[in-house]
């Protein structure tokens, strides 16, 4: 078995078969950045795109991504190597308080704008209901992600 992660492929043993995605990235790969909160895939801190699509890690057995493309948020990053645009954007306009639903926010929104380049405010709204913030009101998390369409 075989998956790629942010573009390296990983060979997988028989005895990883039934192990969850984010134990797998956290664990065996140290890529920290998917957080896992609830484990039952409702807060959506463990977020990470699978083909192009947020999907929770948490809830993703390893038998079930056999030769599929996984990105983390470590494996995002603007066009010379530097901060990806959605990034600069929650930046920009304040959008990160303690940081923890950050990464599954970004990815979400990623995934929306893959699919959708110039959203709605009701679809960037759409796209993150299963993102659970309790910072920020989501009011900036949905400024920065309509910042982050108009820049890219």
């Amino acid at each position: 078995m075989n998956i790629i992660v942010n573009g390296i492929s990983h060979q997988l043993s028989s005895d990883q078969h039934e192990t969850i995605l984010s134990t797998y990235l956290r664990e065996e790969l140290k890529l920290t950045g998917s957080k896992i909160g609830c484990g039952v895939g409702v807060c959506g801190s463990c977020t990470v795109l699978v083909e192009g699509r947020a999907l929770r890690s948490c809830k993703l057995k390893l038998k079930d991504l056999d030769g599929k493309s996984i990105l983390t948020i470590e494996g995002i990053h603007g066009s010379e190597g530097g901060i990806h645009p959605i990034q600069q954007a929650f930046i920009d306009v304040g959008a990160i308080q303690c940081g923890f639903c950050t990464p599954g926010m970004v990815l979400s929104a990623y995934a929306l704008l893959l699919s959708n380049p110039h959203p709605m405010r009701e679809e960037i709204r759409q796209a993150i209901k299963g993102n659970l913030c309790r910072c920020t009101g989501y009011q900036q998390i949905v400024d920065a992600i309509e910042l982050a369409a108009s820049r890219m």
